[in-house]
């Protein structure tokens, strides 16, 4: 017996975006590491991706972070 199983985690009703498939899908059919959700509706579930783009251009344009990148001012390769 295996120590441990791998199991989907999600329940019937909400709805996810496959990366692996690249569609909308309901409840836990692909594992958690391949997918966005979960989402009250199919049709948020197909807008992930475009969700997801601008989160992470929010993210790169927050003045709050600084990951060291050229682009910084302030960079200590710089001094």
């Amino acid at each position: 017996m295996a120590l441990f199983k791998k199991r989907t985690v999600g329940k019937p009703g909400e709805w996810y975006y496959c990366l692996e498939h690249k569609k909308v899908e309901e409840g836990p059919d692909c594992p958690g590491k391949d997918r966005f959700g979960p989402y009250a509706s199919p049709q948020e579930a197909q807008h992930a991706m475009e969700l997801a783009a601008e989160r992470n251009l929010e993210w790169e344009n927050d003045p709050r972070w600084r990951d060291g990148s050229k682009k910084d001012s302030g960079d200590a390769e710089g001094e």
